[in-house]
């Protein structure tokens, strides 16, 4: 006798939810990047358009793109260098670049890079700063013909840092003791700082030689370099200015719309952190409108 197998509508009921669920978990992070980076590229067209010029960025902002939002700590890198290379190289010659400009900093060699290639395009640079650019990114800041910022945004000092110690601070540390009391790696590694200091202070002077004096541009660059302050010590509009550096506090509405585009991680964010934005033109006279009839 052959007994017909039991059907349970049930069961493949709730494989066919499963395997929804997890298309859902796989598929829609991905949809929503590409979403993010349509609208992106085309604010970058409209601001490009808008302002005549090839529009750049070097955003580094952890975003929560993935299956578990997992954030990726990022910075100034190899990668980074020869995508931008490639960008600028790509401009035509008489076309102005703008660089939108948002990072921690990273590696001197990459930053280096990005900075001399920008200063060598023949047409006008500019780098826009809507929040900050440290380290490296003030490296990059330095080599364009004009910086544009956010009036509360910063740049920070260049001073190398060996081993997450910062080139100045090894060598004051070393100066403080008896040579005979300092073992052989610490005396190579003040060896690397001071030679790493003085090759990043030639490239930040050779960035400015052409924008400023000499004598200022050799004063800028050691301030930037000796360790007067410390690593993430901000650098304001004001104290910039003072170096001489060509700075602008008009930043296009265009580019904050654009940072909303890159969002933290959900883990990341601060739920305390909250505001109603002001309403402009029509949604003013609308809100207006409202409270009337009330």
């Amino acid at each position: 006798m052959i007994m017909a197998g039991y059907y349970d509508p049930f069961s493949s009921l709730s494989w066919l939810i499963w395997l929804i669920f997890l298309s859902y978990l796989i598929f829609v992070p991905q949809l929503r990047y590409r979403q993010l980076m349509v609208t992106r590229r085309t604010l970058m067209h409209r601001l490009g358009r808008r302002r005549g010029s090839n529009i750049i960025t070097l955003i580094h902002r952890q975003e929560s793109i993935g299956l578990f939002g997992i954030p990726f700590y990022r910075f100034i890198n190899i990668e980074d260098s020869e995508k931008i290379l490639r960008a600028i190289r790509n401009t035509p010659k008489d076309k102005p670049i703008d660089m939108i400009l948002h990072t921690p900093g990273g590696l001197v060699l990459a930053a280096t890079q990005i900075a001399k290639s920008l200063r060598d395009h023949p047409a006008r640079t500019t780098v826009i700063i809507p929040h900050y650019a440290m380290s490296g990114g003030t490296l990059i800041a330095l080599a364009a013909d004009e910086i544009i910022m956010d009036e509360h945004a910063v740049l920070g000092p260049v001073d190398p840092q060996l081993m997450n110690y910062p080139a100045p601070s090894i060598l004051s540390a070393v100066k403080k003791k008896d040579p005979k009391d300092l073992d052989d790696e610490t005396l190579i590694m003040a060896d690397i700082a001071e030679k790493a200091i003085s090759q990043v202070r030639g490239i930040v002077y050779d960035l400015l030689r052409d924008k400023m004096d000499e004598k200022k541009a050799k004063e800028v660059a050691e301030s930037l370099t000796e360790g007067r302050w410390t690593h993430d010590y901000p650098i304001t509009v004001d104290v910039a200015r003072g170096f001489g550096l060509n700075i602008s506090t008009d930043v296009p509405a265009e580019i904050y719309e654009f940072m909303e585009l890159y969002p933290q991680p959900m883990m990341q964010r601060h739920p305390g952190v909250e505001f109603v934005p002001t309403p402009k033109g029509r949604e003013q006279k609308s809100l207006e409108r409202w409270e009337l009839k009330r």
